[in-house]
């Protein structure tokens, strides 16, 4: 299956078109409405392809002017427009409901040029890339890559947009093919004033750059050993204390605090019931043990405070599903009283 393939559903009345894809299971499939509907594919069936490339009816000189002209219009250029800038966003659908609303993913071309683009995601660093969209972008304009919900944001977290650009029927200045990793925070989709004004949208919009005046992002590789020594020490200057000394990681298995508390992990629960907030809970602290199932001798401290006792219970039944090596037990009664569980990376 592809991009403009005509599908039909097995198990419902109607099918569409395939607009695009979220992950490996998942095609978005645009209906006779407009609407861009999330359908498995084992419950899709193709009864039209998209055009592919025709190998035995070539096309001549005269007509291929024709369909370039047809496909590629003349535009007019804007003078600021010569240095080549793209941004991916993304739009909730319902702005007030953060916890439960779709969001909308765009690929904006704010320049002169015409650029051919790859949207992909991989699990992590270094690993496969997987296409979810890619296409051709008119100069001065966006296109929609994709619809997904609060779900599908692990499968983001780790992106890569590829740009080529040119311009059509005149000279240009040649740019270097742009190849860029973004890392996409899915913590800022839980608060409001993530979204700004931009632009580009009438809507508040959450805006990644990709290309700025000519200069591609550069991702930053934090370490988050580093980053937790860093907020310990902070908090002993604030104290008044003085800061503990930071020691090679190859020689220390210094311990790593993890507040679970909503309040701690997000500015405003507004919007969220008590099974989002859980949920949101358990995928930091999976990304946390994620984070450091290659240090072992680890010990981290998840606090997540006595309540009623769901959480705790939560982690522990995460860590016998998918951590069964790693060892759990109350922290320090003295540090922590009842409510944080400390777990030994092994």
């Amino acid at each position: 299956m592809k991009i403009g393939d005509k599908v039909r559903f097995l198990n419902d009345v109607g099918g569409g078109i395939i607009t695009g894809f979220q992950g490996k299971d998942i095609v978005l499939v645009k209906d006779e409405d407009g609407f861009d509907l999330p359908t498995l594919k084992s419950e899709c069936v193709v009864i039209d392809t998209a055009s592919d490339y025709q190998m035995n009816s070539p096309v001549n000189r005269e007509d291929e002017e024709e369909m370039v002209t047809k496909t590629l219009p003349q535009v007019t250029e804007r003078s600021e427009g010569n240095a080549l800038s793209v941004y991916l966003a993304f739009i909730p659908d319902h702005i007030k409901e953060l916890s439960k609303t779709s969001f909308y993913a765009y690929l904006i071309n704010d320049s002169n040029y015409y650029i051919y683009f790859t949207y992909s995601s991989r699990a992590e660093e270094g690993s496969e890339f997987l296409v979810r969209n890619h296409g051709l972008l008119s100069p001065n304009s966006k296109v929609l890559l994709e619809t997904f919900y609060k779900q599908t944001l692990n499968e983001l977290e780790h992106l890569n947009i590829q740009l080529i650009s040119f311009k059509e029927g005149k000279e240009y200045a040649g740019k270097p093919v742009v190849d860029v990793d973004l890392r996409i925070d899915g913590v800022k989709f839980y608060k409001l004033h993530s979204f700004k004004d931009t632009p580009f949208f009438e809507s508040p919009a959450l805006l990644y750059d990709v290309i700025v005046n000519d200069v591609p992002y550069q991702g930053v590789k934090l370490d988050p050993a580093k980053i937790a020594q860093a907020i310990k020490q902070k908090k002993a200057v604030d104290l008044g204390v003085r800061p503990a000394r930071v020691e090679d990681k190859s020689r220390s298995n210094d311990i790593i605090e993890v507040d679970l508390h909503i309040h701690e992990l997000l500015e405003t629960d507004a919007g969220m019931d008590n099974r989002a907030m859980i949920e949101y809970q358990l995928e930091t602290f999976k990304k946390v043990m994620n984070e450091n199932l290659k240090n072992k001798g680890q010990k981290i401290v998840f606090i997540h405070g006595k309540g009623s006792g769901v959480l705790r219970q939560a982690l522990l039944e995460e860590l016998k599903r998918n951590y069964r090596s790693c060892k759990s037990q109350d922290a320090s009664f003295r540090e922590y009283g009842f409510g944080a569980t400390m777990v030994t990376i092994r």
